[in-house]
């Protein structure tokens, strides 16, 4: 019997703007089809509602999606007002109605209750585990969890129109917010009730919507090897960890999880570059270089 082909070995990261009603996972297939890509992840799941910057890490770009998904991140989104849903955004079922709608005067009062540090109870439908299954699965069987509210770190809330039955709002939070808690909470404490009805990102850490392909353009640049124009860079989301360069000697010493010695007055995590490229990360003390996790290029 022949052997399973693989797909071909592409390193970097691709910046995917996420069309509505897909699946993060879905849009992880899709792309790994296009590319005939052996080794295809995402960096912070989007809801099928959402739309905007889907980060992909290909081959060993995948060692870093935990860096990529420790970046703050930037959406746009719009609160109906009016209407609470079970899953707290438009493909819910309506939970409960209020005839109250907030003044932009109102709305704007509020929003400083909402930055910094907050307690926010995630949502039923939410990919949480709860005794080893997603809320998401228990909340579709009938059995919603009541989960125990957590900090999230909320940079930045915005107020970017206010309509009649709606408002619409940039947020920029850390990792682990939810935004149709959210605008869950912003009713609630309006004296209304409401739910998302429209959302997109517009960015995760350094990655920004500038840098993003629609698929049907991911399709089209599909058949270069590599793809031409599509891939970032290995290290793009370590842009805020300090770079040491070692020589090639130094480098085949450091994959043979041997230390070296860089004159450097720095300590703690860095990225390490042989040749102009990154080839991994490491771990500075006292001018003692250690491996802590290379690339394998």
């Amino acid at each position: 019997m022949a052997r399973a082909r693989k797909g071909r070995p592409i390193t970097g990261w691709i910046v995917v703007d996420k069309p509505q009603g897909m699946s993060s996972a879905h849009v992880v297939g899709k792309v790994r089809r296009l590319l005939d890509a052996a080794k295809v992840g995402h960096a912070g799941t989007l809801d099928p509602l959402a739309t905007g910057v889907l980060p992909l890490a290909l081959g060993e770009a995948t060692k870093l999606v935990s860096y990529a998904m420790e970046g703050s991140k930037t959406y746009r989104f719009t609160v109906a007002w009016g209407e609470a849903r079970d899953t707290d955004d438009l493909e819910g079922a309506v939970t409960a109605t209020s005839d109250a709608r907030p003044s932009r005067r109102e709305i704007e009062a509020a929003l400083p209750g909402f930055t910094g540090t907050v307690l926010q109870k995630p949502p039923a439908y939410s990919a949480i585990k709860v005794a080893g299954e997603r809320a998401y699965d228990l909340a579709r069987d009938g059995q919603p969890p009541d989960l125990p509210p957590r900090p999230v770190e909320i940079h930045r809330l915005d107020l970017l129109e206010a309509h009649a039955d709606s408002a619409d709002f940039e947020v920029e939070c850390g990792k682990g917010t939810y935004v149709r808690s959210l605008a869950r909470d912003l009713a609630l404490r309006l004296g209304t009730c409401g739910h998302v009805a429209g959302l997109r990102r517009t960015r995760v850490g350094a990655f920004d919507a500038a840098d993003s392909f629609s698929l049907d353009k991911i399709a089209e640049l599909s058949n270069s090897a590599p793809p031409c124009g599509l891939l970032l860079p290995i290290e793009t989301p370590l842009d805020d960890i300090p770079a040491v360069a070692v020589m090639e000697s130094e480098a085949e010493r450091l994959r043979h999880g041997q230390p070296v010695f860089v004159p450097r007055a720095l300590s703690g995590e860095v990225v390490i570059k042989a040749s102009g490229r990154a080839i991994g990360l490491g771990l500075l003390e006292n001018g003692n270089l250690k491996p802590k996790r290379l690339f394998n290029l």
